[in-house]
């Protein structure tokens, strides 16, 4: 079986710098940054604790990057988390990772990701959101009647076309990747300068505040959401067999597009709470539409729903284009079906895995399960977030000879800061939502009967 292993091709390494940093900038960015705002403020009650809240996300996202960068480095191979679990813990732990992000984590995430964007397109054309088939059985959200939209079938449909688009070359979807993430840039810059130099607004909204119960509570729910929307800053170790040169490009992807993520973030909320008081962003179902639309109409609003469409587009081809490395990477070893584990003779992309996976994501958005699922493992994700940080540590004990080109930056207070901060998330996770939490670690754990089974399977 090893002979085999070694005998398959592999992928190319195509991907540059820009590449990589667009993976970080695009995928990052998708619909948090105009949807967590009305959160954060409903729970901390005032812009300057929300700032705080931004920069205490940010900064824990770039203590990720920072380690994640070491990782990176020293093992530039496909599957990202998968790899460094592996290596620090065995691969139970990396097979448990992978079949998180297969079944739930990254399959839901592009299936969030391609209905945010029909459910933006709806604001063009309405129709989309009309049902056009109701399965009257109890499978649909929350236990009722199965509801198809069409919709849904725009979001399959830009699901199974950016698929194809990774699926004929990684240098083809990440031209896409950087071509969409400059327009991206380049809207959000508009937004924000808009915002600010509009004339429109007064720094007395960043005085403004509602009454909340606040304090730690309080403090803590925003930064979920502020973690949520930061997530995907570690999507491109995915693709490090992909990307020349990763000793210095992956470092410099990871840690500058991280940066230029908190950057945008910062701005983007000064341009809000500059036009906008506390309540108004807390009562704001989409603050970047409504601070728009208070400068220019319904052409500002309107013009916000087109930023957030390639905001969006951006984001999901950034997901679809690393998301599949992962089980490609398990049946690698062994441990998925040997068939996810083939690089098309011609692209040299992971065809059959980059299919696969597209097409579970295409089904969760069928069956309108994605956002309960994807709740469910938020708890587990970010346990096995901690985990692959804290590997750092565990290898530099364990694997002492193993060639490190770039060191994490503050070692050891960064890596162990990112773990205490994920410690934090399962912990208020496990206490705010004790039920979701278990059911997703039962989700998790459900995997173990598979691992053993391609284990027996792969030893024989």
């Amino acid at each position: 079986m090893a002979e085999d292993k070694v005998a398959l091709p592999g992928l190319k390494r195509e991907l540059g710098v820009w590449s990589a940093a667009s993976i970080v900038v695009g995928t990052v960015i998708g619909s948090g940054i105009f949807l967590v705002p009305k959160k954060m403020i409903a729970s901390v009650g005032s812009p300057e604790v929300v700032f705080a809240v931004w920069i205490v996300g940010g900064l824990l996202s770039l203590f990720g990057a920072l380690t994640y960068a070491e990782l990176a480095t020293a093992m530039p191979e496909a599957g990202g988390e998968y790899v460094y679990l592996r290596e620090a813990y065995g691969p139970l732990w990396g097979f448990l990772y992978g079949w998180t992000q297969l079944l739930v984590a990254k399959s839901g995430s592009i299936a969030t990701l391609a209905t945010g964007f029909y459910l933006y397109m709806a604001n063009f054309r309405p129709e989309l959101t009309q049902a056009f088939y109701t399965l009257r059985l109890p499978i649909g959200p929350e236990g009722g009647p199965l509801k198809m939209c069409y919709g849904q079938l725009l979001a399959i449909a830009l699901i199974l076309v950016l698929a194809v688009v990774n699926y004929l070359g990684v240098r083809f979807g990440g031209a896409v990747q950087v071509a969409v993430t400059v327009v991206k840039v380049g809207l959000i810059a508009a937004i924000i300068a808009i915002g600010l130099g509009g004339g429109h607004g007064t720094v007395a909204n960043y005085a403004s505040s509602i009454p909340v119960a606040g304090g730690a509570a309080g403090f803590f729910a925003a930064l979920v959401g502020a973690l949520w929307a930061y997530d995907g800053w570690n999507n491109v170790s995915m693709v490090s067999s992909e990307i020349r040169d990763p000793q210095r490009s992956l470092p410099r992807a990871l840690i500058a597009g991280t940066a230029v993520v908190i950057g945008i973030y910062l701005l983007t909320n000064l341009a809000y709470f500059y036009v906008l008081s506390a309540r108004e962003v807390a009562s704001s179902d989409r603050v970047a539409a409504d601070m728009m639309g208070r400068i220019f109409g319904e052409r500002g609003a309107a013009a916000v729903s087109i930023a957030a469409l390639v905001s969006i587009f951006a984001a999901l081809n950034g997901s679809i284009l690393s998301g599949a490395r992962v089980p490609y990477a398990m049946a690698r070893d062994g441990l998925f079906f040997r068939s996810v584990g083939g690089v098309h003779p011609v692209y040299r992309t992971p065809g059959v895995s980059i299919l696969a996976l597209n097409a579970w994501a295409a089904l969760l958005v069928l069956s309108g399960r994605f956002e309960e699922l994807y709740t469910y493992v938020i708890f587990a994700s970010w346990i096995l977030y901690g985990m692959t940080a804290a590997a750092v540590l565990v290898l530099r004990r364990k694997r002492p000879e193993l060639a490190r080109p770039y060191r994490t930056l503050g070692y050891p207070w960064v890596p162990v800061l990112f773990v205490l901060g994920a410690l934090g998330v399962v912990l208020f996770t496990l206490r705010r939502s004790p039920r979701e939490s278990l059911l997703g670690l039962g989700l998790i754990l459900a995997g173990l009967p598979f691992y053993f089974h391609w284990k027996r399977r792969f030893s024989g």
